[in-house]
């Protein structure tokens, strides 16, 4: 560590610190070399904090990425979600910054939507809260103002199953075009975007099974899962096969005017909600949707005492929890469970811890058997 004078280039200070050396020449006199390194080593013993720069984006602006993302990796009914979402997010915060939309602002809209319902406000908060997780997974912002907000509560009902004989005659009162689509919905217990995206060659015939393919999955791939075909199955879609047009590879399609192209259009079906309801209507029976065949197919596979794991293979599902959601029949154990209830309310001697409370020949007149 010294000071010395260098010709031609004047005072030079140089030093070793933390294994490194530092010089630096051009100073008129020794005094001032030395009043250099030393505010040169404080700055190296206390460096100044780094200075960070704002992250920040317009709300609009990560909407549409959003957006574009889902439209390429999810089915095409969570993209209209979440494009539905993404409307009212864009109507009341679209010209804003990211930064600019608080915990507050947030919790204030989330009140305003709970004025249509408790769902409604909670599943705009699951898209929201995935919007900012998007823009913080790629470093576009540094805060996601949904972190910590609850969601409102909401009354849970146990989703209406339709009875067998519903279920017939609905598929009876359908045209004899369409019970081959409604069949493959009950036989397979596939999603309505599954059987709509059914091709020919996903159907083994020799094999006697169907490969479903959906985008409900980690990741938004294409996932597909081999369902065995039933005997009724196997019998209508061999006929089917037989009549179909060679030039469509899709099992069930139709053409249709798309006001987009200003042409007729031939294509696998989207949404078919229309015919449920008519149908339902038709039969006389409770209105229910496709998606019931799921939960109706999971109860009788449950009811007929198959394993959970097998159901959840059928179904798709990649968690257990949400298989059993599908899961609404009253198992043996719950009813055993029940009997044995039953037997101990009838039975004086399981209630005697209460004998200092009241006397056992009261008990014993208590009518707990109807």
């Amino acid at each position: 560590m010294s000071c010395y004078l260098v010709k031609g280039k004047g005072w030079r200070y140089e030093f070793i610190l933390n294994g490194t050396r530092y010089s630096k020449a051009g100073y008129k006199t020794k005094a001032d070399a030395k009043r250099a390194m030393e505010h040169r080593k404080e700055e190296i013993k206390n460096p100044p904090p780094p200075t960070i720069t704002p992250i920040d984006m317009g709300f609009r602006a990560l909407v549409l990425k959003c957006l574009d993302y889902a439209k390429s990796y999810n089915s095409k009914s969570h993209y209209n979600s979440y494009r539905s979402a993404g409307k009212h997010f864009c109507e009341e915060w679209g010209s804003l910054n990211c930064s600019d939309i608080t915990r507050d602002v947030v919790e204030e809209y989330l009140l305003k939507r709970a004025r249509v319902s408790n769902f409604t406000a909670n599943r705009d908060l699951r898209y929201l809260r995935a919007v900012f997780n998007f823009a913080l997974q790629r470093k576009w912002i540094t805060e996601n103002p949904t972190q910590g907000i609850r969601f409102l509560p909401v009354e849970k009902k146990i989703k209406y199953i339709p009875p067998r004989e519903d279920i017939l005659r609905v598929i009876l009162a359908a045209e004899p075009e369409d019970r081959p689509y409604l069949w493959t919905f009950l036989e397979t217990m596939g999603r309505m975007s599954e059987i709509n995206r059914l091709k020919w060659e996903d159907l083994n015939f020799q094999e006697r099974s169907i490969v479903l393919y959906t985008r409900k999955k980690r990741g938004g791939h294409l996932s597909p899962r081999k369902i065995p075909m039933t005997n009724r199955l196997y019998d209508l879609l061999t006929r089917l096969y037989a009549k179909r047009d060679r030039t469509k590879p899709w099992v069930f399609w139709h053409r249709y005017w798309s006001w987009k192209e200003g042409t007729w259009v031939e294509g696998p079906y989207q949404v078919r909600s229309k015919l449920m309801k008519n149908l339902c209507e038709k039969a006389g029976v409770k209105y229910f949707r496709y998606h019931s065949l799921r939960h109706f197919g999971a109860s009788v596979l449950d009811h007929a005492n198959v394993n959970i794991g097998s159901i959840q293979r059928l179904l798709g599902h990649e968690n257990r929890t949400t298989t059993e959601i599908y899961l609404h029949s009253i198992g043996e154990a719950e009813r055993s469970a029940m009997t044995v209830y039953e037997r101990a309310l009838d039975n004086p001697h399981t209630l005697s811890h209460t004998e200092s409370h009241t006397k056992e020949k009261d008990l014993e007149k208590m009518p707990l058997s109807p």
